[in-house]
Order: C-alpha cells, then sequence, then structure tokens
C-alpha cells in the first residue's frame, strides 16, 4: 500500500536518500547532504503547523519505507501546483502515479481546490507518463519545462472512482493520508 505522511525528524536520512544518485538528474540540484535533509525535514514540519497551509510536503511511504516525497503548493486562488520525487530503486513500480493520484484526491477533497498544475523536464518523459494517468493533460512548454493541468478528476481514471472514499486524514494516525492501492 502507498500512503502519504507527514515527515517525522526521522525521516532526515530517507530523504537524504530520495535526494540523490540519479533522483537528482533533472531538479537542477545536487544530492542532499546529511544537514541539508535534516534542515529541510525541519523546515517542511514547520510548514506543517502553518495556518493556513501553504504547501504540503508528504512523504510517500510503502510498507514503513520512505521512498519518495509528493509536494502540493496551495495558492489563494484556488490553484495548486503538484510535485514529486521517488527514490530512483523506486521508479517504474507505480509508486510515483499512485501517490500523485492519492495527492490530487487530497487536493479537491480536503484541500478544496479547483485545478491543479504540475510540469516535468523534457528529459524526463516517465513523470509526463505519471502525471496523465493521475488524469493531467499536458498544456505545453514554459520555459523550458512541460506543464500540466487538472480541473477535476477525470471520469474513468481510478482517481475518478476513488474520490471521496479512499482519503482521509486521520489525526488518531499521525497525520497519514491513507488510501487502498
Amino acid at each position: 500500500m502507498t500512503v502519504l505522511r507527514l515527515l517525522s525528524a526521522d525521516d532526515a536520512p530517507a530523504i537524504r536518500r530520495v535526494y540523490s544518485g540519479a533522483t537528482t538528474t533533472y531538479l537542477g540540484r545536487s544530492a542532499m547532504t546529511a544537514q541539508e535533509a535534516e534542515e529541510y525535514v525541519a523546515r517542511v514540519r514547520g510548514w506543517a503547523g502553518a495556518d493556513p497551509v501553504e504547501q504540503y510536503v508528504l512523504g510517500v511511504d510503502v510498507a514503513g519505507n520512505l521512498v519518495g516525497i509528493t509536494k502540493l503548493g496551495h495558492r489563494p486562488d484556488g490553484h495548486g501546483r503538484v510535485s514529486y520525487v521517488l527514490r530512483e530503486d523506486r521508479w517504474g513500480r507505480g509508486y510515483a502515479t499512485r501517490a500523485v493520484e492519492e495527492l490530487v484526491t487530497f487536493a479537491f477533497t480536503t484541500v478544496g481546490l479547483d485545478s491543479l498544475g504540475a510540469k516535468h523536464h523534457p528529459g524526463n518523459p516517465a513523470s509526463g507518463r505519471v502525471l496523465e494517468k493521475a488524469g493531467f493533460t499536458r498544456v505545453g512548454r514554459v520555459n523550458g519545462m512541460i506543464e500540466y493541468r487538472l480541473l477535476e478528476a477525470v471520469p474513468g481514471t481510478r482517481l475518478a472512482e476513488s474520490l471521496g472514499d479512499t482519503l482521509r486524514i486521520a489525526a488518531s494516525r499521525g497525520g497519514r493520508l491513507e488510501g487502498a492501492g
């Protein structure tokens, strides 16, 4: 099962592993150091406590193993921006697609956003396939990146079938976002 969850202070080593190796190729950054990972987790935990939350950063947990990060930037105009990154040893297993589907469900049902956007590096077509499987539509290029939009769940997608009944934020479960899958 792929679960989105809040980060804990103990996640810094896993975050460092996510932001290393081939994963950084399309991020425009070098591998994260141990200190950077600790600072990042502390910063993200602070954002989670903001009111209102402007950016959700959630770990992608598979069987108790943090394998990636999803982000949802929340703008006052009802639009959000989605991004994600997975450890390279977890690419090609469907985890990114499922995590993005869960994040999109969260964005529309819990956060109440009206539309979402995302982008990927043109050298990373697999990322575009993840977005398309989650219902996003390619809209063009902006500043060299390929842009996508999603205004609502697309009928017939796994996301549309699961809206409203597969996701919940449960404070009693440590802030984990859970969905079937």
